[in-house]
């Protein structure tokens, strides 16, 4: 049987295809020949009772230009549970166009759409507070607007780390240390006139040694991570911000925050996770769109995608089929 994906992404002409795992991921589907269809979110439509997709059938190549061929030159309506799988792969920002789209989904979902991930989790997992569900693995951690608990905390650990909600690739995010003059300047923009509550950390030191970037798969964790070293200029251990991707092998300590974990991703339906950890201490709970899958195949010459899709043909083997 060939498997039909589809895939929700942001514009396919205009990802960077060195470092996109979604491409990546299709890459992989299309080497075991299964028909891949691509739609924005702007293409999903709620019509005759049920949620479809203006679709196009895609073909790609791995290639610096030219990496996507459209066979279809006009889109096919084709309702979303038609499909074997949907890969929801769009990248923040996360705003009510995001969350409009997973209604959609949902809909879609309960009509027999087998989504990936779950479209009520992906909306309801702060990639930020979805941590704090697992106090354990975390580094002390304020979410507030108001200025005064924020200039408590930073009294307390002398110096933190702040950051919006709702931001990703390292937007937003500062380093605070105690008797500094920008400190009420940079909560001002952070919080805004709109009194949005932020996220405050302890500064982890160990963030010289990288931001590990841990992949989490139906559960359980992948053996192999991508540590993003701060580039001298900066301290952010995020590729988009110019650290360098380092290979490396989980350690006991990622393991045990994997564990703890690794049940309540699978509970929530979110198959494909990308866990942030630092020194000994997850930092978030990446859910909408993870990253990193080509930069740690390289380091290892190892084929995670092939990984992925050969669990997700299982959990499609399982599912009750519909009519196509």
């Amino acid at each position: 049987m060939t498997i039909k994906l589809c895939v929700i992404m942001d514009p396919i002409e205009s990802i960077h295809v060195k470092k996109d795992t979604t491409f990546a991921l299709l890459l992989e589907a299309q080497k075991k020949q299964w028909e891949i269809y691509y739609l924005q979110p702007k293409d999903l439509c709620l019509m005759e009772n049920g949620v479809y997709a203006f679709a196009k059938r895609i073909t790609l190549q791995d290639t610096p230009l030219n990496w996507v061929n459209f066979i279809d030159t006009a889109p096919q309506k084709v309702l979303l549970h038609h499909f074997d799988v949907v890969l929801m792969r769009k990248d923040p920002p996360f705003n009510l166009n995001y969350i409009y789209t997973t209604y959609l989904l949902e809909i879609a979902q309960k009509a027999g759409a087998y989504i990936i991930n779950n479209p009520a989790s992906i909306r309801d997992a702060n990639e930020k507070l979805f941590a704090a569900w697992f106090p354990e693995c975390c580094p002390e951690t304020l979410v507030t607007s108001n200025i005064d608990l924020i200039h408590d905390f930073l009294n307390t650990h002398q110096k933190i780390i702040v950051k919006r909600l709702n931001s990703m690739g390292g937007d937003a995010v500062f380093a605070l240390e105690k008797g500094a003059l920008n400190i009420n300047a940079t909560l001002e923009v952070l919080i805004q006139t709109k009194m949005q509550p932020i996220m405050a950390q302890r500064y982890i030191p160990e963030i010289t040694q990288g931001d590990k970037r841990i992949l989490m798969i139906d559960g359980e964790p992948y053996p192999y991570a991508l540590s993003r070293i701060p580039s001298a200029k900066d301290f952010r251990g995020n590729l988009a911000k110019g650290a360098t991707g380092i290979g490396s092998e989980l350690t006991v300590r990622d393991r045990w925050i994997c564990e703890r974990i690794g049940k309540t991703l699978k509970e929530k339906g979110l198959f494909f996770v990308g866990l942030d950890v630092i020194g000994d201490y997850l930092t978030e709970i990446n859910v909408t769109s993870p990253t990193c899958v080509r930069e740690i195949e390289q380091a290892f010459q190892i084929n995670i995608c092939a990984h992925i899709l050969e669990m997700l043909a299982n959990k499609i083997s399982a599912k009750p089929k519909h009519s196509h």
